[in-house]
């Protein structure tokens, strides 16, 4: 795994939104509290390269209880806003795709942590794609310093 970010943000828009909320809730399924990827900000013409967005809040469900008086972002909300970004860049290539879902994490480290009040940028990169399944290399970033890195796999069922 990489522990260098997969593409350049300095090169990127952060403020850019590609993928609004609304978008991202009508090509992802996740809803409510089950959602981990407020908007898409960037990705590439060939749909191999996206970056999205989670704004970490103080009011999340997991707050008061992960862990109390010190709440940190947990291991596997960081994996599932991963595997949702990924999914967005599949399903926004293949349009027609039926359920989409998530079945593997590989090679996953964690290397910070991540607060309430931090912006955790989402960076995935497809390695293979097919309409039946996809492999991507995903990464989290906040503050510059990448706190997490994964291989997602997802198929539609």
């Amino acid at each position: 795994m990489p522990v260098e970010p997969l593409f350049d943000l300095a090169s990127i828009d952060l403020t850019a939104v590609r993928a609004s909320a609304d978008e991202v809730g009508r090509v992802n399924p996740q809803c409510g509290h089950m959602r981990h990827l407020d908007h898409v900000i960037w990705a590439n013409d060939e749909l191999t390269y996206v970056l999205g967005v989670k704004f970490v809040r103080h009011d999340e469900f997991w707050v008061p209880g992960h862990i109390p008086g010190r709440p940190l972002f947990p291991g596997v909300l960081m994996i599932e806003a991963a595997a949702q970004v990924s999914s967005w860049l599949q399903r926004t290539k293949y349009s027609d795709l039926g359920f989409l879902g998530f079945t593997r994490c590989d090679e996953t480290a964690f290397r910070g942590q991540v607060v309430p009040g931090d912006t955790l940028y989402l960076l995935s990169h497809e390695l293979t794609s097919s309409r039946k399944r996809f492999i991507c290399v995903a990464q989290g970033i906040v503050n510059g310093k990448i706190v997490f890195e994964s291989k997602i796999t997802g198929m539609t069922f």
